[in-house]
């Protein structure tokens, strides 16, 4: 079965993840300890689309072929089940953008906290959306910036260009706040919080909790952070993060809801590596991908590791089980939203779109790439309609493609 795969992947002929997980998540699951999520994403991407998940058989209406689609994973993970999902999450976002510009900031933890974040993810990487959240929020309701209620929306990335640990969040906020008395108030200067600022209080909301937890034994010490058990390591790495700067980088500003969704589209559903930056994988075991090194200009580069390598750095940006990645404030939190944002839509003397309706798989291929999948393609002409079903080989919880 395995060398089915294997084969069908080389008919394919582009390097996909799931070619290199099902060569090589044996090895990795036998040497090396992985949590329940990791084993999970790794199960799912080995199985994606193929007879493991199930799927159904299709058959033509004019010319009698037919067709037979396997299953989805749907994991968030798996950067083949990240399209659909990114675009029906869009177009649900598309009814609560508001028309005004919108800023995108970014707020990144400096790397000697990754260690502890590796070991903690559930809580450091909670903790940076609360740190993250609330400076933005605070700094909405200072009369010197705006003085109101903005609408923000967050969403974590773990990794860089080459799979490296580098916890930060995306935030997008609207270019505004509502005030108490439902009146809309614009950013002055062209520019919505001073970014210098913005890092200090960040700094200052994160190293707070984490020097209670800290207090509290919260947080699980072992490898390369065990030290942090004795109080003078603590001391020592809480005053070297209070020392230095942390970054807050405050990106262009956005017009327009189509471009705001266009660019919020780029953070929210991509997985840790596409398969397009995928080069090769050779007979030593060996995986080369492209890699953009911002440091030099965006120049794009090659990098090569070592298969297990490659898939234990995949593998730290693999979240908590249901550790939510993308969360909503202020204006935009999910159980105000509705009234709030129709306050908004008033202060600002415009109307709420009208509702869509969820894009089926059909539309958004149609769409997207020019493809109708209801037509067969043997003949171009007839459509192809479901006439049986495949049964999974696997225990998975598997989604229609």
């Amino acid at each position: 079965m395995a060398a089915h795969r294997q084969c069908a992947d080389a008919a394919r002929g582009k390097l996909e993840l799931a070619s290199i997980v099902r060569a090589h998540a044996a090895a990795l699951r036998a040497g090396q300890s992985l949590s329940g999520a990791q084993r999970k994403a790794l199960r799912a991407i080995e199985g994606c689309r193929t007879e493991q998940l199930g799927g159904h058989i299709a058959q033509c209406n004019h010319c009698a072929a037919q067709q037979f689609h396997y299953h989805s994973c749907g994991n968030r993970h798996c950067p083949k089940c990240q399209t659909l999902a990114k675009e029906r999450w869009l177009q649900s976002r598309r009814a609560e953008l508001l028309p005004v510009p919108y800023f995108h900031l970014v707020f990144t933890l400096p790397h000697e906290i990754n260690a502890l974040a590796l070991g903690n993810p559930r809580l450091l990487y909670g903790l940076l959306f609360a740190a993250a959240s609330e400076t933005l929020i605070e700094f909405g309701e200072d009369p010197r910036w705006l003085g109101g209620r903005i609408a923000a929306t967050l969403v974590l990335h773990t990794w860089g260009q080459t799979l490296t640990h580098h916890p930060h969040v995306h935030a997008l906020v609207a270019g505004g706040a509502l005030n108490a008395e439902g009146g809309w108030i614009a950013p002055r200067g062209g520019f919505l919080f001073p970014v210098q600022a913005l890092s200090k209080v960040f700094r200052g909301k994160f190293l707070g909790a984490l020097s209670q937890w800290f207090e509290q034994g919260r947080l699980k010490l072992a490898g390369s952070t065990a030290a942090l058990a004795q109080p003078n390591a603590r001391r020592a790495l809480m005053g070297s993060l209070r020392a230095k700067p942390w970054v807050v980088y405050a990106k262009q500003t956005l017009a327009g809801p189509e471009h705001v969704l266009d660019y919020l589209g780029r953070y929210t559903h991509k997985a840790a590596i596409s398969n397009e930056r995928l080069l090769a994988m050779d007979e030593q075991g060996n995986v080369r991908f492209s890699y953009r090194d911002r440091a030099r200009g965006n120049q794009r580069k090659t990098m090569q590791l070592p298969a297990n390598g490659f898939l234990m750095r995949f593998l730290t940006h693999v979240l908590p089980r249901g550790f939510m990645r993308i969360r909503h404030y202020g204006l935009a939190a999910s159980r105000s939203k509705r009234v709030l944002l129709s306050a908004a839509r008033t202060a600002l003397g415009v109307s709420a779109p009208l509702p869509v309706e969820p894009e089926s798989v059909q539309a958004f291929w149609l769409r997207v790439a020019a493809l109708d999948i209801a037509v067969c393609p043997i003949c171009r002409i007839g459509h192809l309609c479901v006439v049986g079903s495949i049964k999974p080989l696997a225990p998975y919880r598997a989604r229609p493609p």
